[in-house]
């Protein structure tokens, strides 16, 4: 009975150690196994068995990318100027074996090479040009930090520069600087509306002067035509005049002709017409004989009519 229980002890015990040493391996997850000390394998995703009491699991290993923001670190420009840079490295572990055994402290390393690497190249460049340059130094970090880390199994797929913090005089100045642009722009926009104001209301001027001149040259235009229409009905006006009175003088004529008129008539017509030029002007005056006879009738009727 005693060694029964001992057997289901025994059996109990390598059910547990057999089930204990079961392991799986998680998506984006790998074990680093070692075998009496030494390195033996790495697990990938799936189901894997440990060798009890041989095997051991040195290292459990996350293969997704980290992202580690690394506090400001002092760094001097080429024209000595000592500002603050916090940088973020983006990195992502490719070889668990060698980040395992490649370096004692990863994050640790890669933040040293991180600062070393960010003041060899501020050290090349000017203050203006760091302000200016970030996209080319985080490049420049990018590449040298991933062939510096390619060693330790890590991938370095992005270094951004998170701040740059200069001194508080610089940043003084620069606000200064910064204020001043401002308001020098602010003065060339105000100069240019101004300008555009004053070109609007020119062009508005010369226009409405242009209106006014063509609508002065169209009244002239008008005025003469109306009084070049007002002589030409006035000039038609007397010629149909003169024109109607010869045609009632001819018609007078005709009429007198056809009527076959008396020597009577005819001597009354040329005392009218005597009658007629001695209202004129003129100092001398031709007087037919027919109306000198007449005047001297009129006269001895005259004396007659007197003496009775």
């Amino acid at each position: 009975m005693t060694i029964f229980i001992v057997l289901a002890i025994i059996v109990v015990i390598a059910l547990a150690v057999l089930v204990a040493n079961i392991k799986v391996v998680a998506q984006s997850t790998a074990y680093v196994i070692e075998r009496l000390g030494t390195y033996s394998t790495t697990w990938q995703t799936g189901l894997h068995i440990k060798i009890p009491f041989i095997e051991r699991i040195a290292k459990r290993v996350s293969l997704k990318e980290r992202v580690v923001d690394f506090p400001p670190q002092p760094v001097i420009t080429k024209d000595n100027v000592t500002m603050q840079i916090d940088t973020v490295v983006f990195f992502q572990i490719t070889d668990p074996k060698l980040y395992t055994y490649g370096v004692e402290n990863p994050i640790s390393a890669i933040e040293n090479l991180t600062a070393t690497t960010l003041r060899n190249i501020i050290g090349d460049l000017e203050l203006d040009s760091t302000l200016t340059s970030r996209d080319t130094i985080n490049a420049k970090i990018r590449v040298i930090l991933d062939e510096a880390t390619d060693a330790w199994g890590i991938k370095v797929n992005r270094v951004e520069l998170k701040n740059i913090i200069p001194p508080k005089e610089i940043q003084d100045a620069m606000e200064k600087q910064m204020k001043a642009e401002r308001q020098r722009r602010e003065a060339i926009l105000n100069a240019e509306g101004e300008k555009a104001s004053k070109v609007l209301v020119a062009e508005g001027h010369k226009e409405s002067q242009i209106l006014a001149a063509e609508g002065e040259k169209q009244a002239a235009i008008l005025r003469a035509e109306a009084i070049k229409e007002s002589k030409i009905r006035e000039a038609e006006g007397e010629a149909e005049a003169i024109l109607k009175v010869e045609q009632a003088r001819a018609k007078a004529i005709a009429l007198i002709n056809e009527s076959d008129p008396k020597s009577g008539y005819l001597t009354l017509k040329s005392l009218e017409a005597f009658e007629t030029a001695a209202d004129g002007k003129a100092t001398k005056i031709i007087i037919p004989s027919e109306i000198q006879s007449i005047a001297g009738l009129a006269s001895g009727i005259k004396e007659a009519v007197m003496n009775d």
